[in-house]
């Protein structure tokens, strides 16, 4: 069976900056608050004429253009959202009228903030059984239109934005080494729509300080490697604290852990690849390294990826 990697990359976040300081004027809230319990500084506010699938369109466009493929030729776009423009049609639809990729099949995946690992995984799948050959995956999320904005607990959290990818078959020593997905439905109600979003923020903290790590370190166990072996990580940008356990339990140094957000907050599905995106264009991330990719979120759901870097 082929090995599936990443041939092409794209992010778009672009729009309202939104600063702590302007939480003080509605919430009892302060700067240094916000900070030091998140590591968050600011985050982008997508306009309210620009909807989930232009975020998407602006991501792919760029994917496909690092990636040298045409929008013809892809076989699949999967879309990893929460936040769709409509209840249906999917993202991924809209997305493939508008990029013009008649021949590709499309749906969207609902896995929250761990949606991106859980699109990967499914194009590899794909791709590694020879059934598809180009498949775009993207994570995007306009949770701007459903956070609470009087809501201190949550509203400093979220921010908009989405990142692609054009998967593909690669060499056998490269691409996606192995995948850990998983799920704890009892935790289901901890984040939640209704209608918007809901947090109890301490059980969802103590479930992805223990999941990350563990996640982390069981991915590169079934590549068949150790934690000795992992070059960079990436995880989901949720709270600074969250991701430096993670980061602990691979046993990293600061500088080999991917920090966007402080710059986004907490964007959901798209936060791992715009990370990515990021710290490829840092010249962080060379041909050849180990990188682990994990998120978790709600469902209560998590996932993920162990990735040497390459085509």
């Amino acid at each position: 069976m082929r090995n599936a990697g990443i041939w092409g990359i794209g992010s778009f976040a672009e729009g309202r900056e939104i600063t702590n300081k302007e939480f003080e004027k509605t919430l009892d809230t302060s700067d240094e608050w916000i900070r030091s319990r998140t590591g968050i500084e600011r985050r982008v506010f997508a306009h309210d004429d620009v909807n989930t699938s232009d975020m998407a369109y602006h991501a792919a466009v760029e994917a496909l253009q690092t990636a040298e493929v045409n929008a013809e030729e892809l076989d699949l776009i999967l879309v990893a959202t929460v936040t769709p423009d409509y209840p249906f049609p999917s993202v991924s639809a809209l997305l493939q009228e508008r990029l013009g990729a008649p021949k590709a099949a499309a749906m969207d995946v609902s896995a929250a903030c761990a949606g991106f690992i859980y699109g990967m995984a499914t194009a590899d799948q794909f791709i590694k059984t020879g059934t598809y050959d180009k498949v775009l995956v993207i994570g995007v999320e306009k949770l701007s239109k459903i956070t609470d904005m009087t809501d201190r607990n949550t509203a400093v959290l979220f921010g908009d934005g989405a990142g692609a990818v054009v998967m593909g078959p690669v060499e056998e020593d490269k691409g996606l080494l192995a995948f850990d997905l998983g799920s704890d439905g009892s935790g289901a109600m901890h984040i939640r729509q209704d209608p918007q979003l809901i947090m109890n923020g301490r059980e969802v903290f103590k479930f992805a300080v223990r999941q990350m790590g563990e996640s982390s370190l069981k991915v590169v166990e079934k590549a068949g490697l150790t934690k000795d072996d992992v070059d960079f990580l990436v995880p989901h940008q949720a709270n600074i604290r969250i991701m430096e356990a993670a980061r602990q339990r691979l046993e990293l140094p600061v500088e080999k852990m991917a920090v966007t957000v402080h710059k986004y907050g907490n964007t959901s599905s798209s936060s791992i690849p715009i990370a990515l995106v990021e710290e490829l264009k840092n010249g962080k991330i060379k041909d050849g390294d180990l990188v682990v990719m994990v998120g978790f979120g709600s469902g209560l759901v998590w996932g993920a990826a162990a990735v040497r870097w390459g085509r």
